[in-house]
């Protein structure tokens, strides 16, 4: 197929990291590494959705990377040989926007909030630089390009006779992050508002108390399906327990330690120990402690 794509497949069998799961009838989660972003993977450290419909692919989020997206696009064409006809990005990670020059160049209609294109924007030359780091002459070709679409709160649309709901409700993991609702498929594609099997991460970028609130919208749809954006898919259930009881348990400790202290360096310490199977726990957990630190001591 597409030149790119050939080329990847000549690439270390390491690098074809992706994991296809069917979810349900024409529904698929590919799955990428749960860890760091890394020369091997791409960028492609998330999970990303496809819908395949009658005219053509629904692709949620287009990979960390020009040789990222092109992973995904070769991922794809194990399950369907329709071409990728929308692309939507979730937020404003860089493997939710940054391989989007390879689908326009392959002619697809890539959407995103007017938040999460802020976003991109602002944190684009950093995310840059890191990814230069990380992927080094593999990030070759990657370059910022942004949505032909763009909305505030709310954007709805059909392809081959299948509804998208795409709804922006305020930041989360990132300002621009956006859930994407399929009715006819009882699925929703979440983005970085929900994290299974490993530990979210809670950033500058983030609102940890609105991220609870959006989660609770996501949950009144009672999806029997969640593509998360990191973690295979799975129930409501487990993506409960996995991103908003922690949220949640998070935000009591602190409040209970911050009653009590203003020290941030033992802010660390707050109890968040029934978490720990998630991966990256080690990494993440004493950073995510202090940003919500500072996040409530604003509120």
């Amino acid at each position: 197929m597409k030149y790119l794509v050939a080329v990847l497949l000549m690439l270390p069998a390491a690098v074809q990291a992706l994991e296809v799961q069917k979810v349900t009838d024409g529904v698929y989660a590919i799955v990428g590494d749960l860890g760091q972003r890394t020369e091997e993977n791409l960028a492609n450290n998330g999970t990303f959705g496809v819908v395949v419909t009658d005219e053509g692919v629904v692709l949620v989020d287009p990979g960390g990377s020009w040789l990222g997206a092109a992973e995904i696009d070769a991922a794809i064409d194990t399950v369907t040989d329709k071409p990728v006809k929308v692309v939507i990005n979730s937020g404003g990670q860089d493997h939710r926007w940054i391989g989007n020059g390879y689908w326009k160049a392959q002619g697809a209609e890539i959407v995103a909030s007017e938040a999460a294109v802020a976003d991109q924007k602002d944190r684009g030359s950093a995310q840059f630089s890191a990814l230069a780091f990380f992927l080094k002459d593999r990030l070759e070709g990657t370059e910022p390009v942004y949505a032909d679409v763009t909305f505030d709160t709310a954007y709805d649309f059909s392809l081959g006779g299948v509804d998208f709901q795409v709804r922006h409700l305020g930041p989360a993991h990132t300002p621009g992050d956006s859930f994407v609702w399929v009715p006819s498929k009882d699925t929703v594609f979440t983005g970085d508002i929900v994290y299974t099997e490993r530990l979210l991460g809670i950033g500058e970028q983030s609102d940890s108390a609105n991220w609870i609130e959006v989660f609770e919208e996501i949950a009144d749809l009672n999806p029997a399906h969640v593509v998360p954006g990191h973690g295979r898919a799975t129930d409501l259930a487990t993506a409960t327990a996995d991103t908003y009881e922690y949220l949640l348990n998070l935000r009591r400790e602190m409040g209970v330690y911050m009653a009590v202290s203003d020290d941030i360096i033992n802010a660390v310490k707050v109890d968040q120990s029934a978490f720990a199977y998630l991966q990256n726990f080690g990494q993440l957990a004493g950073k995510n402690a202090q940003q919500v630190f500072q996040e409530m001591e604003w509120e």
